[in-house]
C-alpha cells in the first residue's frame, strides 16, 4: 500500500483557460486599487485579491498546456501543476508558493498586513498573470 495520495484535479479545455484569465486579471484589477497607505482593512482585502489572481493565472496556465488544473484543498497540490507547465512552470511554482505564504494573513490572520507585504503580493500575481497570458496566448 502506498503513502503517497493522488492530488485531485478537474479536466479543463482552452475556453476554461481563457475564463480563468479573466477571473486572473479581474482579481489583480482589484488588488492594484489598494496602496501602501490605504488601511489595514483594504490592504488585507487587496492582498487577498492578489492571491486569488496568482490562482485563476495558474489554474489558466494549467488548463492550456496541460489540459488539467488542481481542485485540491492542498494549494501544494497546484504548485507542483504548475510547475509541470513548459515553459516557465518551476518560475511560476516559486511564485506561487510564495504568494501562498501570504493567503492565511490576508484572507483569515487578525494581524496588519505591511505596506511592504502588499506590494510583494501584487508583484507576484502580476508576474503570474503575464505567466498565464503567455501560456493560454501559445
Amino acid at each position: 500500500m502506498s503513502s503517497r495520495r493522488e492530488s485531485r484535479t478537474q479536466d479543463c479545455d482552452e475556453n476554461a483557460a481563457r475564463a480563468r484569465l479573466r477571473d486572473a486579471r479581474a482579481q489583480l484589477d482589484l488588488a492594484e486599487i489598494a496602496t501602501t497607505d490605504s488601511t489595514p482593512e483594504e490592504k488585507k482585502a487587496a492582498a487577498s485579491c492578489a492571491v486569488l489572481a496568482g490562482i485563476a493565472a495558474t489554474d489558466a496556465a494549467c488548463c492550456r498546456s496541460l489540459g488539467r488544473r488542481s481542485r485540491s484543498q492542498d494549494h501544494r497540490d497546484a504548485v507542483a501543476l504548475v510547475h509541470q507547465v513548459s515553459p516557465g512552470g518551476p518560475d511560476a511554482a516559486k511564485q506561487l508558493e510564495r504568494l501562498l505564504g501570504l493567503k492565511d494573513q490576508a484572507q483569515y490572520g487578525l494581524e496588519d498586513l505591511s505596506g511592504q507585504k502588499l506590494l510583494t503580493a501584487r508583484r507576484q500575481a502580476q508576474a503570474l498573470v503575464r505567466f498565464a497570458e503567455g501560456v493560454v496566448g501559445r
